[in-house]
């Protein structure tokens, strides 16, 4: 590579070249710049660059002479037009030109000669709204700029579920559980519920609207049962968090807020996963409305609180990788919250004692027995003259009834549904009720004919009233009567005969 000239050097070729290059012809230009930068090692354009401009007092300065166009007439042609067509934008009155000088030259309101006319005619937009600036600020020295409206999401930063990066307790993730019974019109109880990501400890509070005031008051007594200081706040896009209130209220109290991005709920995945593990879990999906309903809620969840974070282990995961169209997922063993807490290096051993104790104070069975009083009192708000809950119990006869309480499937009552009544009636009309005795009368002949040999005889009898799909239909019915049949071998019933028989299966397919 060849060695580079000093800039020196470069500054006294530049100098000589210059007085040669002005008066040169352009072949002799052209090469005189092929052999500035080559020397030089320049870009061509800025040899050009170099070798055209004057150099005055050490800086290189381009002389540019401009031409003036567009004299006062022109400018004072201009105004008068402009203020004519009620001061319109430059685009638009540059389409307006053209009629507008011709009417008012045809009425005589103004007289323009030939070479003012062309230059109006052919003015572009950007020249008219430079020859009007200085007059447009004097017409209107006053004109308020727009404001622009920053929006509120604006000034919170997002967070993904991939910026969780192990975070330390005190990082909420916060959501809103609606307790309308699919119903969204009216009114109803919303479910304010925090989770930390880092320990998984959970906190619910219910709230008779969703107003941002009353979000405000939840966090507070939130952050007065936590058992951590809260660092920051993971919340959705919904209007009752993304607001100044919160904004300022995080601000005061030194909280990171960020929010999930819009329609990705995977971004809050730990507290969408406990919305349906303990919230939906414990209370259902009925409607709740008014105070009451939510005096009974809040003492739920003050039970959920204690039974949940200190005696209900939950996974948490450790990492995940894609091995083709397969996510592999690697979980850390099962901790409740409150194990985790106790085992995290950077919570405070006041903490941890204080965790301990209030372990051992707790009665797990007892919780869970005061959990199923509580749901059945919600039940009671729901429909009063529901009577399927197992209603209230003494613990003592909740012990008792621990053992067989599984036979009973589902034992909350906010789940568990009425029995449902027997039926007894049909729901479609018979196809075979016109053939059944002829039915019964080939069975009687031929015991071993199959079902599908009689269902093909009924289809050959012309009538068309059969399809394929009720086979399957007299085959039931055949399999039926023949186990009363063979039970009538079996236990010799004389008075068993083919009526007795049809009016049995009919009962039974009813």
């Amino acid at each position: 590579m060849a060695k580079k000239a000093s800039k020196n050097t470069r500054n006294e070729i530049m100098a000589i070249l210059r007085e040669r290059y002005v008066g040169a012809t352009k072949k002799e230009k052209t090469k005189m710049v092929d052999e500035f930068a080559a020397i030089a090692q320049y870009h061509r354009k800025h040899a050009i660059r170099l070798l055209g401009d004057r150099y005055k007092e050490g800086q290189l300065k381009r002389v540019i002479v401009c031409r003036r166009i567009y004299d006062e007439a022109t400018k004072e042609a201009l105004i008068v037009a402009w203020e004519a067509a009620d001061r319109i934008c430059s685009k638009r009155l540059k389409a307006l030109l053209p009629e507008l000088i011709d009417s008012m030259e045809y009425y005589k309101h103004i007289k323009l000669d030939i070479e003012l006319r062309q230059r109006l005619l052919r003015m572009s937009s950007a020249t008219i709204d430079r020859l009007l600036s200085d007059v447009r600020k004097k017409a209107n020295p006053n004109k308020k700029k727009r404001k622009t409206v920053k929006r509120v999401s604006g000034q919170i930063p997002t967070r993904t579920f991939a910026d969780w990066d192990n975070p330390e307790p005190g990082y909420l993730e916060i959501d809103f559980v609606v307790h309308s019974g699919g119903l969204m019109a009216g009114k109803f109880i919303h479910t304010l519920v925090a989770t930390d990501v880092c320990s998984g400890w959970i906190e619910c509070i219910p709230l008779l609207s969703r107003d941002q005031a009353l979000v405000i008051e939840a966090l507070d007594a939130m952050r007065r049962q936590l058992p951590f200081t809260v660092l920051g706040i993971n919340s959705d896009n919904d209007s009752a968090f993304i607001n100044d209130t919160l904004i300022e209220y995080c601000k005061k109290h030194n909280i990171k807020f960020t929010r999930s991005r819009p329609f990705r709920k995977n971004d809050q995945a730990w507290i969408e996963q406990k919305n349906g593990a303990v919230v939906r879990r414990f209370v259902g999906h009925d409607r709740f409305s008014g105070v009451v309903a939510g005096q009974a809620l809040a003492h739920l969840y003050q039970l959920v609180r204690f039974y949940v974070n200190y005696f209900q282990p939950s996974f948490k995961l450790q990492e995940k990788e894609r091995q083709g169209a397969k996510v592999k997922r690697v979980y850390y063993k099962p901790a409740t919250p409150c194990n985790r807490l106790i085992e995290h290096a950077d919570v405070e051993t006041v903490i941890k004692e204080n965790l301990k104790l209030q372990r051992r104070q707790l009665d797990p069975v007892r919780l869970l027995h005061q959990i199923r009083d509580d749901q059945a009192a919600l039940v009671a708000l729901i429909s009063p003259d529901d009577t399927t809950g197992p209603g209230r119990t003494s613990l003592k006869q909740f012990l008792a009834q621990l053992p067989s309480l599984w036979q009973l499937g589902d034992a909350r009552p906010t789940h568990k549904k009425g029995a449902s009544k027997s039926r007894n009636w049909r729901t479609r009309k018979d196809p075979f009720k016109e053939v059944w005795v002829d039915i019964l009368n080939w069975l009687q002949n031929e015991p071993d004919v199959t079902a599908k040999e009689l269902f093909n005889r009924l289809r050959n009898n012309g009538s068309g009233k059969f399809t394929d799909g009720q086979l399957r239909t007299l085959q039931r019915r055949i399999k039926e009567w023949r186990q009363i049949m063979a039970k009538n071998l079996v236990y010799s019933c004389p008075d068993v005969n083919i009526k007795n028989v049809d009016a049995v299966l009919v009962g039974a397919i009813a």
